[in-house]
């Protein structure tokens, strides 16, 4: 049974753990297994630690043996974005300005996770700092996407989706800042969601935007996100930003039944740039709500045009001053000799800084400069409030949005490595909620006659996760577009 656990949620993991049908022993080395057979492909991982993994997994066997269980997530392996911190574990963020760094502390995030018996065993490629949307962008190397392995697997979280995706862990955590959790989810075929922000704490996150940046979970299901979230929600005084709020019961919003929901359509989603075959499976999932006895209502954001443009403004601003740290001087990798502290900086981080990163940290300098800041920046924050605004007048009248994830399925590798702008777009329908702080879930519903993943977005109203899953779980439960890659 042990060759096929892989093949399974997590949550129906977490049910044979429960009836001691399996250790969880068995279940770490099934997917230690399964990634031994298929990693040379889909270069998710930039480190494995099978030991740490099998030890955390005898101790969560030790504990359900005396009754001690730690939840339903105790003893389910789960897999980290290399951008959150954890105990003697590298952290490179997909930098070799980080190449040789070992975290000194846990992420909050991550430390719920173990505090609740999650194995930790491997930590996942991304773009270098976050700053991608196609993991093209690593120090280290490209991962590709299992339903394709000549495509991209989306970013920056790109081996967060692809790893579940091919069966190499049930879980894994992922970062978003402009849709790194939910694009390269519908690229590859899983369920991922972006968080309120403030709803999980950032603690333990190396920054790249700090006020959009969000942890989020990826999986094949949306009860196994519900799962995860449950364990990584919660106030935590060492974020600033942590917003303190009643945390719901999120797998038990599963079995509510209502089906009379008001879902928005926002014109500007579906306009000139969407692919055909991403619009009909979307307008299909649309019409499936429809049929449940939802009220679709048409509305209108008018600033929708506008995201992408503050968004790289706002966010490279952000970058450039949260990079400022990795100076050669305390904890990076550093160029030597140098003459001075001047000429260290500068070497140093023209080395070990990759192209994109460089190419964010200027534009970040240059809207932050005297004589720029108020024509780019400070323009910037008030169509953010803009945005938001739009935002808040629509949930007015609706209970979510129902949007595509991404404007076109995943494309070769390579076709746009040369074209930052074409790059920039992958995630013109992802960017306005982290401009807004919302909350957004993306799943899968359907495939191209390429036979690659679709991802339908839903976005919802503060704090209201739970409204997601049930409207995501309505959907998922009569489709069976989840699935492992056949590689």
């Amino acid at each position: 049974m042990s060759t096929h656990l892989y093949q399974k949620t997590a949550s129906e993991l977490s049910t044979l753990l429960e009836e001691k049908k399996v250790s969880a022993v068995e279940v770490t080395q099934s997917f230690i297994d399964r990634t031994n057979a298929v990693e040379d492909r889909v270069c998710a991982y930039l480190h494995r630690s099978p030991e740490h993994a099998l030890s955390l997994a005898k101790a969560s066997d030790k504990r359900r043996q005396s009754g001690d269980t730690l939840g339903p997530l105790d003893g389910i392996p789960v897999s980290l974005k290399d951008i959150l911190c954890e105990t003697n574990q590298p952290l490179t963020a997909a930098s070799k300005i980080l190449e040789n760094y070992t975290s000194p502390y846990t992420a909050t995030a991550v430390q719920k996770l173990l505090d609740h018996g999650g194995v930790s065993w491997g930590r996942l490629n991304m773009d270098e700092f976050a700053m991608g949307s196609s993991t093209e962008n690593s120090a280290f190397k490209i991962t590709r996407n299992p339903w394709n392995l000549a495509c991209i697997p989306g970013g920056s979280s790109g081996g967060s989706a692809a790893c579940v995706a091919a069966g190499q862990s049930p879980l894994s955590l992922g970062s978003d800042t402009g849709g790194s959790i939910r694009q390269p989810a519908a690229l590859c075929g899983v369920v991922g969601m972006k968080p309120t922000y403030g709803l999980v704490s950032r603690y333990g996150l190396a920054a790249f935007a700090s006020s959009l940046d969000q942890i989020g979970p990826l999986a094949r299901s949306v009860e196994d996100i519900a799962l995860l979230l449950q364990v990584i929600t919660g106030y935590d005084p060492l974020d600033s930003t942590s917003v303190n709020v009643d945390i719901p019961d999120y797998r038990a919003s599963l079995k509510d039944s209502k089906k009379d929901w008001v879902l928005g359509v926002p014109k500007e989603f579906f306009a000139d740039g969407l692919d055909s075959e991403v619009r009909n499976a979307v307008e299909k999932a649309i019409d499936f709500y429809c049929k449940q006895g939802a009220k679709i209502k048409e509305v209108s954001l008018p600033h929708t045009d506008l995201a992408v443009p503050v968004y790289y403004i706002i966010a490279t601003a952000e970058a450039s001053s949260n990079l400022a740290r990795y100076d050669g001087i305390r904890y990076t990798k550093r160029i030597e000799p140098v003459e001075d502290s001047i000429e260290l900086y500068s070497k140093t981080r023209g080395k070990f800084f990759g192209s994109e990163v460089k190419r964010r940290i200027l534009l970040g300098a240059y809207v932050l400069s005297s004589g720029y800041y108020d024509a780019y920046y400070l323009k910037a924050q008030k169509v953010r409030n803009l945005i938001r605004q739009d935002f808040n007048q629509t949930f007015e009248t609706v209970d979510a949005l129902v949007t595509p994830t991404t404007p076109e399925v995943a494309f070769k590798e390579g076709d746009k490595s040369l074209d930052p702008l074409s790059m920039y777009l992958s995630d013109i329908y992802t960017i306005s909620t982290n401009l807004s702080g919302l909350p957004a879930i993306s799943l899968p519903c359907g495939f191209n006659s390429d036979k690659l993943p679709i991802g339908l977005q839903l976005i919802g109203k503060p704090f209201q996760e739970s409204t997601l899953i049930k409207i995501a779980a309505q959907y998922e439960q009569q489709h069976n577009f989840t699935g492992l890659a056949t590689l």
